[in-house]
């Protein structure tokens, strides 16, 4: 019984040790992981320089909508993969859906190596 003491306190020490190490490597990064194929994407958008189409700066003038809420839809956005153009080379092309309350917009994306070009801003009631 002693002995089973003993193992589980130096399971512990070295786990808190093992614990301090990982924060002390990763602590001062913003180190995070993105499984999902949805949140990879929008990460690789939020990496690249962004512009936006003629087509898209001429409707952020005539409607209510503003860049923030585009920046909100690529930060929170649920690409549709089925509508996407995920095979196009050099660029591929995302169709983003707004998340909660920006269900009525949504936003096509053409990445590329460096940049990421937002295409088309449309309301669901127009498509």
């Amino acid at each position: 019984m002693d002995d089973m003491k003993t193992r589980f306190a130096l399971y512990g020490f070295g786990f808190a040790i093992g614990i301090l190490i990982v924060f002390f490597f990763l602590g001062g990064k913003n180190a995070s992981c993105n499984w999902l194929p949805n949140d990879r994407i929008l990460n690789i958008i939020s990496q690249k320089k962004l512009n936006f189409s003629q087509d898209v700066n001429d409707k952020l003038l005539s409607t209510e909508t503003d860049s923030l809420d585009i920046m909100q839809i690529l930060n929170r956005g649920d690409i549709d993969f089925s509508k996407s153009q995920v095979k196009n080379d050099p660029c591929r092309n995302y169709w983003i859906e707004g998340s909660s309350d920006q269900k009525n917009l949504v936003i096509t994306v053409e990445v590329c190596d460096s940049t990421a070009v937002v295409k088309t801003l449309n309301t669901k009631k127009d498509l």
